[in-house]
């Protein structure tokens, strides 16, 4: 784990939160910035950019979740949230929001590194099947725009999909572009013409 991560601690409580900076100076983390107000909170978080969130919420009220769960909404950190109780409707909301570990009761300076461990993890993996699941939607738009266009030219000049697909990969070849953007080309000419 990198030790030079900026991680922002929002807590309104200094007892509460000197316990979470404890235990990340203790884990060699220096770069600790804390938060004790609520106003602007995702401004200020905007401004000093971390890299990690760590939110600490005794009792939460209706309105300081709704606010935190903007805040992992918006801003794409692994936020690792502690609580002092909860129900199901919070932690599932939470997870909803984005936050990466949700923490009960309990807050030991001992156990900050290993949360904020598995924080990172969870985020990580998430992030990645993100990415997996764009690239694969991307993809299917894609295969849906080469079909249509080679359906296009099938019908518009009376060819085989073997050609029409050839024909599709030829001119992409001989204009340093991808096939999807030929395809989308056929597709925006071929409205046109309706």
């Amino acid at each position: 784990m990198d030790q030079g991560l900026k991680i922002v601690i929002v807590d309104e409580s200094p007892i509460r939160a000197a316990i979470l900076e404890d235990g990340l100076r203790m884990a060699g983390f220096t770069d600790v910035v804390r938060i004790d107000e609520m106003g602007n909170l995702l401004k200020r978080i905007y401004a000093l950019d971390p890299d990690v969130i760590l939110i600490d919420l005794e009792n939460p009220s209706r309105d300081v979740l709704e606010q935190m769960f903007q805040v992992s909404r918006i801003v794409k950190r692994p936020i690792a949230m502690f609580v002092d109780q909860s129900d199901t409707a919070s932690i599932q909301a939470s997870v909803d929001a984005g936050v990466s570990a949700y923490i009960v009761g309990n807050l030991q300076k001992e156990r900050i590194k290993s949360i904020l461990d598995l924080c990172i993890s969870r985020f990580n993996a998430f992030a990645r099947l993100q990415d997996e699941l764009e690239r694969t939607r991307s993809a299917l738009e894609d295969r849906k725009a080469i079909d249509r266009a080679k359906g296009i030219l099938m019908k518009a000049k009376n060819l085989s999909e073997e050609d029409a697909y050839a024909l599709m990969r030829k001119t992409a070849m001989n204009e340093k572009k991808k096939i999807s953007e030929i395809a989308q080309s056929i597709i925006t000419a071929a409205e046109m013409f309706k």
